[in-house]
């Protein structure tokens, strides 16, 4: 009969609680629930509701995680200056920016945030930082515009694409206090993004609609199309681990995961909507606020495929 150490040339360890830090592949027998577990990728690639916004609003910047985020600012009836913080469950009022708007770019840690650009009565340049707390001023963009996108973190953040400025396709490097030009989008558009200042990844917006594109500090690449068009979706993750949903789009609740070399699509979100902040990464997104007939407040916490402990069964 085959066994697993003749398999493996390992013997199956019994323990009285799982292993903190257990290896890829590690299988053990749990003697005090009486199982045998093992430490695997499991693919759950589901959305699931979370808490509501404590004010329903569409283009808001935002930055975080998904169990610790930040919506930043946007529009419903007029624009908006306030700020929440989610914590995996509940959003939080937070401090109020400086200047009130929409369709603004967002990026950073839920205590260390960066919000600039967007819309007033018009294209506008302003950059504030975030402490958690308080918002302060910053220096400006070179160009001023909405519908931006930003990755990367406070003291080295990205800025790309947007409208209501020349040209749509410009790109700006934060350094945590002033903006420097770096090389220009091939597709100017508002689009969606992931990544870092040195490592990012531009997707969506605009004419086809399903543009991608990598930035590698300096110079953004051409590479596969997301495989549904669309304008205002969001995103998360990184420039080899993206995350791309919702949208404008004839699926406005579509969901793709990109590899590094290709998007493959995925179980649509609950609520689909368009104009929605988005934070995260590949396995653990979140998707907030955005409009459906109506601005929303929905949020959506998204799991996908990753590394879990399992309980291992005949079934």
């Amino acid at each position: 009969m085959t066994t697993f150490i003749g398999i493996r040339g390992t013997a199956i360890q019994a323990v009285s609680s799982d292993p903190a830090a257990p290896e890829l592949g590690q299988i053990w027998y749990n003697s005090s629930s009486g199982t045998l577990k093992g430490y695997q990728n499991y693919s759950v690639n589901a959305w699931a509701s979370g808490g509501n916004l404590g004010t329903a609003r569409q283009n808001l910047g935002n930055a975080g995680t998904q169990t610790a985020s930040l919506a930043i600012g946007g529009g419903s009836t007029v624009n908006l200056a306030n700020t929440e913080s989610y914590n995996g469950s509940t959003w939080t009022a937070g401090g109020n920016m400086g200047t009130a708007r929409s369709a603004l770019g967002g990026a950073g840690t839920q205590t260390a945030a960066l919000a600039f650009g967007g819309y007033v009565a018009g294209a506008v340049a302003n950059t504030e930082k975030y402490n958690g707390s308080t918002w302060t001023a910053s220096g400006n963009m070179g160009t001023a515009r909405y519908y931006i996108k930003g990755v990367g973190i406070q003291t080295a953040g990205l800025a790309f694409g947007g409208t209501g400025g020349s040209p749509g396709n410009a790109t700006e490097l934060f350094n945590g206090s002033t903006w420097t030009a770096g090389g220009n989008l091939n597709t100017a558009r508002s689009t969606a993004g992931a990544g870092l200042q040195t490592s990012a990844l531009a997707f969506g917006g605009g004419t086809p609609g399903n543009a991608t594109e990598s930035f590698n500090g300096s110079t953004w690449t051409t590479v596969n199309s997301l495989n549904t068009a669309r304008g205002g979706l969001a995103g998360a993750g990184t420039q080899t681990a993206a995350l791309a949903f919702g949208g404008f789009s004839t699926g406005p609740g579509a969901t793709e995961l990109w590899n590094g070399t290709s998007w493959a699509t995925t179980t649509s979100m609950t609520t689909a909507r368009r104009s929605l902040g988005g934070a995260g990464t590949q396995t653990a997104g979140l998707g907030f606020g955005g409009y459906t007939t109506t601005f929303s407040a929905s949020t959506e916490a998204w799991t996908g495929t990753q590394l879990q402990t399992r309980t291992i069964t005949v079934s």
